[in-house]
């Protein structure tokens, strides 16, 4: 397939990250089969206290050093001074009801020894959790006009699209600040467009995205992404600081939200789940106002 000539803006897929487990370090990859939820295991675990509801670095930024890996059968869980973690891709488990954010759903409890593992890394009891996918979590109707969007464990979309000139942008306010650039992984997105204007994918509707598979991908941004925290956590130290934030409020005020500010985009799947999203595809989309 080729894209129109018309398109307002053409660039590649640059990045791709997964999350395994919800709030926990990310996996940078080269490839990743999209589904209806997002990319296969972005946010298909996730880390509960003892009463069920879900955890994140917002409060215990010791998860940022939790590091995944992925092999053929387990996901492997690395964390300082701890012996790896392995959880098999296949396991399920005893059903436990969970909650994140405002939804309760069912979920498959991982055991004691990834309790025990996490519990003891974190320093208060907690439990490791899996979705059940016969689960169905819908991202907010308001905000995807009406499209009954799917999700796992994300805070409330498939997918959060950035883009690499948006980080460059940032990290320019952080220089002419005296601070130190920092990288995309702070901001925990799925998909980074490269070849884009800073911030395009603000402005676009659909993005299509050439898998060479016989069809685009299709995917909609619905949402901008009002930052918490988190992208002040150095990843490498779990060490908090204030810099992010700072260089962000100072031009990313959004008043689509209200003032907050705000850092990518989350989008839905409209079309292609089933395709492989490869680091390097074309991709192209209409600005929303063009």
């Amino acid at each position: 397939m080729s894209f129109p000539a018309d398109f307002d803006l053409a660039g590649t897929v640059a990045r791709l990250f997964i999350h395994p487990v919800k709030s926990c370090a990310g996996i940078e990859v080269q490839q990743a089969l999209l589904t209806d939820t997002g990319l296969e295991w972005d946010r298909a675990w996730m880390v509960v206290d003892a009463q069920g509801a879900f955890l994140t670095q917002r409060a215990l930024p010791r998860m940022a050093l939790v590091r995944p890996q992925m092999t053929a059968a387990d996901l492997v869980l690395h964390a300082p001074g701890q012996a790896p973690l392995k959880v098999p891709l296949a396991a399920t488990g005893l059903t436990a009801a969970v909650r994140v954010w405002n939804d309760t759903v069912a979920a498959w409890d991982m055991g004691d020894a990834a309790a025990q593992w996490f519990s003891g890394f974190l320093g208060q009891p907690c439990r490791l959790v899996r979705f059940d996918p016969a689960q169905r979590r819908l991202s907010s109707l308001e905000w995807t006009g009406g499209a009954e969007a799917p999700n796992q464990f994300a805070d409330g979309f498939p997918l959060l699209v950035a883009s690499t000139a948006g980080l460059d942008a940032l990290n320019a306010q952080l220089a002419a600040a005296g601070q130190g650039a920092v990288g995309m992984e702070r901001f925990r997105p799925n998909l980074v467009l490269g070849g884009v204007e800073a911030h395009d994918e603000d402005r676009v509707d659909l993005l299509h995205i050439d898998t060479g598979a016989g069809g685009a991908v299709q995917l909609q941004p619905v949402k901008p992404c009002v930052r918490c925290p988190i992208p002040d956590i150095d990843p490498a130290s779990a060490e908090r600081g204030t810099q992010v934030g700072d260089a962000l409020r100072r031009y990313r005020q959004d008043a689509r939200m209200g003032g907050a500010i705000t850092f990518g985009m989350n989008a839905i799947v409209r079309r292609g789940a089933g395709q492989v999203l490869c680091v390097g595809q074309p991709l192209g989309a209409h600005y929303r106002f063009g």
